[in-house]
């Protein structure tokens, strides 16, 4: 199966080897790599040229955002699977699409997510995300995959749409809620580390971005008709509780 991988990307000239140097070394053999740059000025252009070889489409432009350039990439992807791989992460060892691809066939899977690990700047893994297989109810208990691991058929955009400009950081997470919990189609777990995420976000970097969070996945746990969704954006976060402590045992 034909693998379509997008990074987005805009001033991360610091990271971007790291994480272009995952994805060409993937053994999977029908992989289109596909960069989205927000208009980067610092050197990141520089960069995604010294690849030009290994990148299918390369894409420099002002946006709206991450999720308005992801869809960009999306629009453009003609591979049977999408996924994402932020700048600033990378694929955690050689076989990640090839794992990810015979998933997808092996289980007849329509959307396959993994574990991550979420790293500090010297390398050190900080948490230790170990997803699960879901039911459609465990959505209502507060429960997500971990988006940075989140893959899916090309044509499940094409029915059931895109990413949404008007949820802010809850964006992937109502993705992930419209696709699996309110169309119910088949999830795979792949018990695998998937990625290498840096440590940081928006979202997470002030009280104050925290409750905006908060509030955007209430919005988009209620326009997918999560059953009682004030209890389940309050155990969302409690869920990730445990990924510490395993870390510290």
């Amino acid at each position: 199966m034909k693998v379509s991988l997008i990074t987005v990307v805009y001033n991360a000239a610091n990271t971007l080897p790291r994480c272009i140097d995952s994805v060409i070394s993937q053994n999977h053999p029908d992989i289109e790599y596909i960069i989205i740059d927000g208009g980067s000025t610092d050197g990141t252009l520089q960069i995604v040229d010294r690849y030009r070889d290994f990148v299918s489409v390369i894409i420099s432009e002002p946006d709206k955002g991450i999720y308005d350039a992801m869809n960009k990439g999306i629009t453009r992807a003609t591979g049977d699977i999408v996924g994402t791989l932020n700048a600033d992460d990378a694929l955690a060892d050689n076989d990640v699409l090839a794992a990810v691809a015979r998933s997808f066939e092996l289980k007849k899977a329509d959307v396959v997510y993994g574990n991550l690990n979420v790293i500090g700047s010297q390398g050190n893994i900080i948490r230790r995300w170990i997803s699960k297989q879901c039911v459609r109810n465990s959505f209502n208990w507060g429960f997500m995959p971990p988006h940075p691991t989140f893959y899916c058929k090309r044509e499940l955009f094409e029915k059931f749409g895109f990413y949404s400009l008007e949820l802010g950081s809850a964006a992937d997470y109502e993705l992930m809620l419209r696709f699996m919990y309110k169309h119910e189609v088949n999830g795979y777990f792949l018990n695998k580390v998937l990625v290498n995420m840096l440590a940081g976000g928006v979202s997470n970097s002030s009280l104050k971005n925290r409750i905006k969070a908060w509030k955007s996945d209430l919005k988009a746990m209620r326009h997918n008709h999560i059953k009682i969704p004030v209890l389940a954006v309050v155990l969302k976060p409690l869920r990730k509780l445990h990924q510490f402590l395993k870390l510290k045992a």
